[in-house]
């Protein structure tokens, strides 16, 4: 009997991926999530989080807006957005200033190290998306981007609807 496991699907090492979880997008979400971190610590930046360079380029284009609003940009919750921005501040990349008519709220700066370090990341991330799609023609990009966003934007939505 000829062995039926489509192509891709063996990994280096170990029995073949069970064919329900091939088909479950959980399963494939969690391999191209690992796979990204892996790839992104040793290509971008084996420091800076993914989600440390999202607040900074987030406090890059809106500068001064405040950590509660940026979290949301970010999609990240608040708790660990104030956990980022203070590693962030910690390693000088950048400054909290406390918001002049609220003094809960924390309005959020890059500092130069942190333009210089975005900067290098996005430089790195450039290449590594490259390499990532290097396989695709630009239509076939724009498009996998736009179903990765649309599947990013339904499954958020559905968390969000089902919370109690």
């Amino acid at each position: 009997m000829a062995d039926e496991t489509p192509a891709g699907t063996v990994p280096a090492s170990g029995p073949a991926i069970p064919p329900a979880l091939n088909g479950a997008a959980g399963y494939q979400v969690r391999r191209l999530h690992q796979a990204y971190l892996a790839l992104w610590a040793r290509e971008v930046d084996p420091t800076l989080t993914g989600p440390q360079f999202a607040v900074l380029t987030a406090v890059q284009a809106a500068p001064g807006r405040d950590q509660r609003s940026m979290a949301t940009a970010v999609a990240l919750d608040t708790s660990t957005m104030a956990d980022v921005a203070r590693r962030l501040e910690s390693r000088g990349l950048l400054v909290r200033h406390t918001a002049a008519a609220d003094g809960r709220r924390k309005l959020l700066h890059l500092t130069e190290a942190g333009e210089r370090a975005l900067r290098a990341a996005r430089d790195r991330l450039t290449l590594l998306d490259e390499r990532l799609f290097a396989p695709y023609g630009a239509e076939r990009r724009t498009e996998l981007i736009g179903l990765l966003t649309s599947l990013a934007d339904r499954w958020e939505g559905l968390a969000q609807d089902s919370a109690p």
